[in-house]
């Protein structure tokens, strides 16, 4: 089984934070959308005749779409891949563009989960990081996709956001328990040189993230959610039992996908690609039926490090015994001393041959990470 991921290029303004592949102007967007499902039929075999599962629609703003353009995109999709065994189908929205129409032509057309923008249901934060919805469209517009048939929902959230005030993070927590979402995604703040955030901290107009700030929202966030009933299945997304996002753990389980359109990443076991990041570049490429696309050839050492990535921070964990039968790497071997220092630290725990994180540990993922590839 098999994933296919979409970008959707376009936003309606951009949000101080972001630094993912997007433009502000629709100019583009109906030759965008042809050379979209033109790139779907010319990318048929990448995925070696596996069976689609999951369908997901990033960006960007797919909800910007109307539904001729996303008619389109899913003609294309069950015409190249089928679509018998598509088990989940997520798009990626913006509260303030989930009408009550929009839910419904999402409905009619296949959608069966969203995966909603909110970021802060409180308004400063909001302004703040330049997003185009208030706090009362946040509420409403989960309200509005339940009472759409929309059951299958996960809301984004960020937190590290520098207001010294840890009773906003605490209530963002609260008001999203109280939606009864099965999914909740939650992020740090970073601070990326090419948005506006970072030519704040480069003027100083923006002071760097508190880490330790940032760290104790995310043990509030853990608490919280966990008492709630939620899995921290991986280091920032929680759900209720069972309701993981079927296309995002595919990923973390190194299954094959497919990424279509600008800036889209591709993985087959074997090789990874990235498509270029430039929607005229994109367009004039594909109308060429050409696929604009870097391949890299992954060796045994980049592929256990894609491995250790993706595994690591679930909570299914690293096993050893995959390690050593699919990459040929005895990791109790080659990095010896660092597990050795990392139990030591209570860090990593290891239970019937596969590596886990701790809770201290999750605050040190990448750290961890970077210390045990090869």
């Amino acid at each position: 089984m098999a994933g296919i991921y979409i970008h959707i290029p376009f936003c309606s303004q951009a949000c101080h934070y972001c630094d993912f592949h997007f433009s502000t102007s629709l100019k583009l967007k109906s030759d965008l959308i042809a050379s979209i499902c033109h790139e779907i039929t010319l990318q048929k075999g990448y995925l070696n005749n596996e069976a689609i599962e999951t369908v997901y629609l990033g960006g960007g703003t797919p909800s910007l779409l109307d539904e001729g353009d996303l008619q389109h995109v899913f003609d294309a999709l069950k015409e190249s891949f089928g679509w018998a065994k598509v088990a989940e189908v997520t798009l990626e929205a913006n509260p303030e563009d989930l009408t009550t129409a929009k839910l419904d032509t999402f409905k009619k057309l296949g959608v069966n989960r969203l995966s909603i923008g909110i970021q802060s249901f409180w308004d400063e934060h909001l302004r703040f990081m330049n997003r185009s919805h208030s706090s009362s469209q946040a509420l409403k517009c989960v309200e509005l996709a339940q009472k759409a048939g929309f059951e299958n929902i996960s809301i984004d959230l960020i937190y590290g956001i520098p207001f010294r005030d840890h009773s906003v993070w605490q209530n963002d927590l609260q008001k999203a328990i109280e939606l009864n979402v099965p999914h909740i995604s939650a992020y740090c703040l970073t601070i990326e040189e090419k948005t506006a955030f970072g030519q704040w901290q480069k003027t100083g107009k923006l002071a760097p993230i508190d880490d330790h700030f940032a760290a104790e929202q995310f043990e509030t966030l853990v608490s919280v959610l966990e008492g709630a009933g939620y899995e921290q299945y991986e280091i920032s997304n929680f759900a209720k039992p069972g309701r993981y996002s079927k296309h995002n753990t595919a990923y973390w389980q190194q299954k094959p996908y497919l990424g279509i359109g600008p800036s889209a990443h591709s993985y087959n076991s074997s090789t990874r690609q990235y498509n270029i990041a430039n929607n005229a570049l994109y367009i004039k490429a594909v109308s060429g039926s050409k696929i604009p696309c870097t391949v890299e050839v992954l060796e045994a050492s980049q592929a256990f490090n894609e491995y250790l990535l993706t595994t690591l921070r679930t909570m299914w964990g690293t096993s050893l015994e995959m390690a050593g039968t699919k990459f040929g790497v005895d990791l109790l071997k080659e990095k010896e001393k660092e597990l050795s220092l990392l139990h030591r630290e209570a860090l990593l725990f290891t239970t019937d041959s596969t590596l886990y994180l701790t809770k201290k540990g999750k605050l040190f993922a990448d750290e961890i990470t970077s210390q045990l590839m090869l």
